[in-house]
């Protein structure tokens, strides 16, 4: 089967959904299949060389919008050469785009929404809900009312989505997500990260990798990291993730009122063996999110034995929860606050066992094989 893809960029910046659509690429490719990805990034910018299927740029894109006029015309002149069509995320040109050259060209599509139909956006952005709203009717409504069906990461997600938007009318599928296993040398890893930064070596390290973010908690974190470290001078909270919108400056002069900044380092954002040697020199990872559709660092941590601390609006907490692979509480500070004592009032064994249960988890639930295994299984039922 010839599959082409279609997402606004594959800068590594663009966090889950670029992340994971790479994974799944790979390992549908390694299936048998043809995968191809088409962006919106410039020709000339810096993308990956070693991904081993074929990368299209069609930017450089306009605005916040992500419009490039040479989408359009380069999808209806190459869309035959395909079997199906995999659109990534909403409320940008090139869903919209791919609906105005799919509605009649034979060809199949289907949509993974990545929590962008989230009902926590509206409440949370008014403002920008409402300017959603008047371009839902004539724009992203009829593109999932057209698809062949809307794609989601886990029923979390399926039953949020129904939420936000009136009229809604879609095939909606399950899918799962998820990631590779930790490629690489572990204790090489952790070696490297720790000799990036030596004042961590011997600490009970707290980790939160992923942007920074007010939707991710990284306020609700500190404070109740504060209230922890206060009588656990063991404890060292690493901060691991790109800035967004000047929100550091925000969380470094919190973390100063609270007189914790020397117990938090801040790393920026990690990639490669250090991203994996953070998360295996890490005791447990942390994220108290009021709002994540999937979690692919959530996953990771599993695949690296490491028990998970995350708020119930992580979308998969149900399958952490029930897999006993960390601990799930609201996504305030009370809730923040009991995942991080919990976990300190774990005992040696009772963490080990801990830690074997998230490495299960992750084989049994957010292997990418298994995701990919399943999403031609729906491709191939929803063709007929």
């Amino acid at each position: 089967m010839r599959i082409l893809h279609i997402i606004p960029t594959l800068d590594p910046s663009g966090s889950g959904p670029v992340e994971g659509l790479k994974h799944l690429a790979a390992a549908t490719a390694s299936l048998g299949h043809e995968v191809a990805i088409a962006t919106l990034d410039a020709p000339d910018c810096d993308l990956p060389h070693d991904l081993g299927f074929s990368v299209h740029p069609l930017g450089p894109a306009r605005s916040r919008y992500w419009y490039t006029p040479r989408l359009l015309p380069w999808l209806r002149k190459e869309v035959g050469h395909f079997d199906v069509v995999i659109v990534e995320g909403l409320w940008q040109y090139h869903s919209f785009a791919a609906w105005l050259a799919l509605k009649r060209a034979g060809v199949p599509y289907f949509v993974f929404c990545h929590g962008m139909l989230s009902p926590w956006f509206k409440h949370r952005y008014p403002l920008k809900h409402l300017k959603k709203m008047l371009y839902w009717p004539w724009a992203e409504y009829r593109i999932l009312r057209d698809a062949r069906a809307v794609l989601f990461t886990s029923e979390e997600e399926r039953l949020l989505a129904r939420q936000s938007f009136r009229p809604y009318r879609c095939r909606e599928e399950v899918v799962g997500y998820g990631t590779i296993a930790p490629p690489g040398n572990a204790d090489l890893q952790r070696q490297a990260f720790l000799c990036r930064y030596p004042d961590l070596d011997n600490k009970r390290l707290a980790l939160y990798l992923g942007r920074l973010h007010p939707v991710k908690g990284c306020d609700l974190l500190i404070e109740a990291f504060a209230r922890a470290a206060a009588t656990r001078p063991d404890i060292q909270l690493v901060i691991a993730g790109p800035d967004q919108d000047g929100y550091l400056n925000e969380l470094a002069a919190l973390a100063s009122r609270l007189k914790i900044s020397e117990r938090i380092t801040w790393t920026g954002r990690l990639a490669a063996d250090l991203k994996w040697g953070a998360l295996h020199a890490a005791e447990v990872l942390i994220l108290p999110s009021h709002q994540e559709n999937f979690g692919v660092v959530v996953a990771e941590a599993l695949a690296c034995g490491k028990p998970v601390l995350i708020s119930d609006k992580v979308n998969i907490w149900r399958e952490v929860a029930d897999a006993g692979a960390g601990f799930v509480a609201n996504d305030d500070l009370a809730g923040t606050a009991d995942n991080i004592g919990a976990w300190l009032n774990l005992t040696t064994d009772e963490y080990s066992a801990m830690c074997r249960r998230a490495t299960a988890c992750f084989t049994a639930q957010f292997d990418i094989s298994r995701m990919a295994e399943r999403l031609i299984e729906i491709i191939r039922g929803q063709r007929l």
